[in-house]
């Protein structure tokens, strides 16, 4: 396990190629990042409580728990970006990675260098500079905090995602605007050519399983037949 060196925050790396760990540490490390690097997904999310990382790597097929079901257990109470690696290039692997929560996804073989970028410009994303002032948004018992970055409903926290979080605030900075899901990822995802735009419908469901009484049945963001997706204007009780 590598001992912190840096002051950009610690990146978690959990990779059973130990040469491709030691690698991607040192090119984060001279980015001055510090790591820990893990090499079995039963030790993963131990790892994670442990050193608290800003960013995680990981790789899908690992021993003892793969890379999906530790990126499940992650976002239940976490929302650290998340890159995952795989030998595997399907696009429903790369729908699959981003559905459970995951921020990028990385096909082996990659170069180091790229891979540190990405989780840079990732972080820069994640941690959006935002006005002192800006203003809280509210409707109907669910609120969205730009400056603390959380959102709550009926006062109970609401862990989400980056991508949900982005997500819910385009949708409610607009409240009954239709927003097209091109539009959605130009605004949440500053790469969107190398996102598919139906993982925007796969966000959108995970989202409303979080804030709505009833997902089947949305009053808060709705679905724009042949256009996307708007957040509702609409007093629920009128």
């Amino acid at each position: 396990m590598y001992q912190p060196t840096g002051n950009e925050g610690t990146v978690l790396i959990v990779e059973d190629d130990r040469n491709t760990a030691a690698l991607v540490a040192t090119y984060l490390e001279r980015e001055g990042f510090s790591t820990v690097v893990v090499h079995d997904g039963g030790e993963a999310l131990q790892a994670a409580d442990d050193c608290n990382p800003v960013f995680v790597i990981l790789d899908v097929m690992l021993p003892n728990v793969d890379g999906w079901e530790i990126c499940g257990v992650l976002r239940k109470s976490s929302d650290v970006p998340v890159l995952m690696l795989t030998a595997r290039e399907e696009e429903v692997d790369r729908i699959a990675g981003l559905a459970m929560g995951a921020d990028d996804y990385v096909v082996k073989p990659f170069s180091p260098r790229e891979l540190v970028e990405r989780v840079k410009a990732i972080l820069r994303r994640s941690r959006p500079v935002l006005p002192a002032a800006a203003a809280i948004l509210s409707f109907a018992g669910l609120e969205l905090d730009p400056e603390k970055h959380r959102v709550t409903r009926e006062g109970k926290l609401v862990p989400l995602t980056t991508w949900e979080y982005k997500l819910l605030y385009a949708l409610m900075s607009s409240p009954g605007k239709p927003l097209s899901r091109e539009e959605l990822l130009s605004q949440c995802y500053q790469n969107s050519e190398a996102v598919i735009d139906r993982v925007i419908d796969v966000h959108i469901g995970k989202l409303r399983q979080k804030i709505e009484d009833d997902p089947s049945r949305p009053c808060f963001i709705l679905t724009v037949r042949g256009h996307g997706y708007s957040f509702s204007d609409e007093n629920p009780g009128g």
